[in-house]
């Protein structure tokens, strides 16, 4: 193998470790007969455009191989090349090594020769950051070439039980549910669950008088937030940006971004899964799509193993261990992926095609503290049954009026989990994903909020499976409740710090959008005892000592919160064009007492198992998947080319024709 120079000769920071070849990469591959010159004048002119190396290019356009780039680089850089698969890295030197950046830059210390150790890198001019994170001290540096798959698998291989440790400790353990969930405070929240059921059940009238009191309170903090969406609804955002034509002048080069896809015994929805994936409006070679898997999840390996993928999509298995968790599942690929905006999607997902183009137009005119962008989500099978309908309903008031009301409220986001996207930079800060929380998505809002950071809403929607069998909503509901408390426990534990940091309308923000839920469905059996109660024996003494006004305000508050609530649901259903929903309204009310059921089991499992995850299982909508992939596809198919981009100020000019002597770069998809 040619080692470098001695790199001792000069000091790091006068010359570089190892002298580049005055040739160019790409008189390199036309000399080696690879690549026609005139083809090179083609891949130089759209290159800025891009945001891709030269190499990369020539391969995403089928030019040439990645093996054919990577020869060329090593004549180019007077390199040896390895193969750390064939010839695994010496397990010594991986110990010291900074696993997150050898993984981000593709690199890894490889051997020891002497008082040399050989780094293989997937790129040399990251020599300088290749040195510092593979950690080899005083010890001199020695570079050679490898692919950057294969220095990730042989990563993955050699410090498996490091990555799997990380993926499951990345968010700090102040702000984890596990500093807590272990531990006997647990038995508090029994405790009060308890006082509370035996106060339904022996008639304690002071029991009954506070959960009453504290019914009223919290249906009224709900109140004025939903009211106060509602309105924001009807007002139109100043200086909302429209389109979808992505603002190069915003960037220097379109981004790369990866797209997290976790995947658990979800062999039903492969299919429509990978048609959505094949429809995304983005250039396939700035896509980085990631379907991450559980190492012993044989079934779902083996069904994607008999497929052929594009060559931007690829599969990444995370090791067993625990928790096991959708958050554990995506911390570990985290450092797989590629992209400086890191999104996700869920199996049943059937996202607009021009949803990543709306995302990345949504950042580049964004402030650097949007870290956040997340996009709408509505059913695809809300003809399946009432069910379905009812969760519909919900998920359009949720998505389309209180969330972006939310946002301009100025209150911190409860992220959905999925068609959600990240500057990656910022999902690092955060902490990534606490692998020990059931919701880890409303969390990770919270935790960047604490850090300053604010998420955006855009208009664009994602089509999902609503859980239409009673057990599984109850058991998915029961899971989302049980997270939204753990997190409500989990930052609560430092009360100051999180006023200073979310400041007053935001910390009133927490308290409403993690508990206002869960009380109004753990209130629910009181009211119904208390109306029964009324409606059989009259009022009850312990309610007529009570202060004069309070049961006024306590009808009146229950009154005015269904207004506002049918409100909500009213601009939800014209907003998202589904009046054909509007008899659903009707038994919203067989609705919601699943919502109790969900929530009072929510409460009993995070005393007892606070980290037991619910899975949800897709693919039981098999006829409406079909369709609304195939509704995807056709409006994939039917997406209208963006004009020319003036360079100048990332506008298109005016007349222009939609761009066709670029096809590659931003809308041809191998399929």
């Amino acid at each position: 193998m040619a080692q470098s120079p001695d790199p001792a000769a000069a000091h790091p920071a006068e010359r570089p470790i190892v002298r580049r070849s005055p040739k160019r990469l790409g008189e390199i591959l036309v000399g080696a007969g690879v690549l026609t010159r005139p083809r090179l004048l083609k891949l130089l002119a759209t290159q800025p455009e891009s945001g891709l190396r030269l190499g990369e290019l020539a391969v995403a356009e089928g030019c040439v191989s990645a093996k054919d780039v990577r020869n060329a680089v090593a004549r180019q850089w007077s390199m040896g090349e390895v193969d750390p698969l064939r010839a695994p890295p010496d397990p010594t030197l991986l110990t010291n090594c900074d696993l997150g950046a050898c993984l981000r830059i593709g690199c890894l210390p490889w051997r020891r020769v002497g008082d040399t150790v050989v780094i293989a890198l997937a790129e040399p001019d990251a020599m300088r950051a290749a040195q510092a994170a593979c950690g080899i001290g005083p010890a001199r540096p020695a570079f050679a070439l490898a692919d950057l798959a294969m220095i990730r698998e042989a990563l993955a291989r050699g410090q498996r039980e490091r990555l799997a440790r990380r993926a499951a400790s990345r968010t700090p353990s102040a702000l984890s549910v596990r500093a807590w969930s272990d531990r006997s405070g647990r038995g508090a929240l029994l405790l009060l669950a308890g006082f509370a059921l035996a106060g339904l059940l022996f008639g304690a009238g002071w029991v009954l008088a506070a959960i009453l009191i504290w019914s009223v309170v919290w249906n009224l903090a709900t109140m004025l937030v939903r009211g106060a969406a509602l309105v924001l609804s009807l007002i139109p955002r100043r200086g909302a940006a429209g389109g979808s034509l992505i603002r190069l002048s915003r960037f220097r080069a379109p981004p790369r971004v990866s797209v997290l896809v976790p995947l658990y015994k979800e062999t039903a929805v492969i299919d429509p899964l990978l048609t959505a994936l094949n429809a995304l409006d983005y250039p396939a070679a700035l896509l980085d799509i990631m379907l991450v898997v559980e190492e012993d999840d044989l079934p779902m390996r083996n069904a994607l193993a008999a497929r052929s993928l594009p060559a931007h999509v690829r599969v990444l298995a995370a090791p067993l261990g625990a928790p096991r968790t959708k958050p554990r599942a995506m911390n570990y690929a985290l450092d797989f992926t590629l992209g400086e905006i890191v999104g996700i999607y869920d199996a049943e997902d059937q996202p607009d095609p021009g949803q990543i183009r709306a995302v990345v137009d949504e950042f580049a005119e964004a402030p650097p503290q949007i870290a956040c962008v997340q996009a709408r989500l509505g059913y695809y099978n809300t003809a399946q049954n009432w069910l379905a309908r009812c969760f519909a309903i919900e998920y359009a008031s949720w998505f389309d009026v209180l969330l972006p009301g939310i946002q301009r409220l100025g209150m911190p986001v409860p992220l959905g989990g999925t068609s959600v996207f990240f500057r990656r930079r910022a999902l690092e800060e955060a902490g990534a994903w606490d692998a020990h929380n059931v919701t880890e998505d409303a969390d990770l809002g919270m935790r960047l909020a604490r850090l300053g950071y604010k998420t955006r809403v855009i208009a664009s929607t994602t089509l999902e499976e609503a859980n239409c069998r009673p057990s599984a909503w109850i058991k998915q509901r029961s899971r989302w409740l049980k997270g939204f408390v753990a997190t409500w426990i989990t930052h609560m534990r430092d009360a100051r710090g999180l006023w200073t940091e979310l400041g007053p309308m935001g910390f009133f923000g927490f308290q409403v959008i993690l508990l206002g839920g869960a009380t109004a469905y753990l209130s629910l059996p009181f009211l119904w005892l208390l109306w029964a109660t009324i409606a059989i024996w009259g009022t009850p003494d312990w309610l007529t000592a009570m202060p004069a006004g309070l049961l006024d305000a306590f009808w009146a508050s229950l009154v005015a919160g269904q207004i506002v609530m049918l409100g909500v649901a009213l601009r939800a259903l014209a907003v998202t064009g589904q009046r054909r929903l509007l008899p659903a309204l009707l038994y919203l009310p067989l609705y919601w007492p699943l919502g109790a059921v969900a929530a009072w089991r929510a409460v009993i499992e995070l005393a007892r198992a606070p980290l037991k995850w619910h899975k949800t299982q897709h693919g039981i909508s098999g006829r409406y998947m079909a369709r609304a992939a195939e509704s995807t596809q056709a409006r994939a198919s039917v997406t209208p080319h963006p004009p020319a981009l003036d360079r100048r100020d990332g506008t298109a000019p005016a007349g222009a024709a939609p761009e066709v002597s670029r096809p590659t770069l931003w809308h041809s998809r191998k399929r």
